[in-house]
C-alpha cells in the first residue's frame, strides 16, 4: 500500500487530498513487469478522467516520495508515501 497526497491548487482541483494505493490491485498489478514508477502511477492516475488527465499532466509537477523530490523513473516500493504539487513560485 502506499499513500499519495496532493497539495495546493492541485488538490482543490481534483478535490482530493489522499488516496492509499495497493499496488497489488489488478489495476496497478497488470502493468507491472519488474517494478512500478513514479510515471506509471501518474499516468493511471491521469487516466481516470478528463480532469485528472489535465491536472497530472507530465511536466505540470512535482513529485516527491517520502519527502525527496524524485523524477518519474523512481521505482514505488510498498509503503512509501508520494506527493505531488504544482511548482512553486516565490518572490
Amino acid at each position: 500500500m502506499i499513500k499519495v497526497l496532493f497539495f495546493a491548487q492541485l488538490r482543490e482541483s481534483l478535490n482530493c487530498a489522499e488516496l492509499r494505493i495497493d499496488l497489488n490491485d489488478p489495476k496497478f498489478a497488470s502493468t507491472l513487469k519488474s517494478a512500478f514508477t513514479l510515471e506509471q502511477l501518474r499516468e493511471q492516475l491521469a487516466n481516470t478522467d478528463d480532469t485528472w488527465q489535465l491536472n497530472m499532466q507530465n511536466g505540470k509537477l512535482l513529485m516527491a516520495v517520502n519527502q525527496t523530490i524524485v523524477n518519474g523513473e523512481h521505482i514505488l516500493q510498498d509503503g512509501d508515501e508520494v506527493a505531488f504539487f504544482p511548482p512553486v513560485t516565490g518572490g
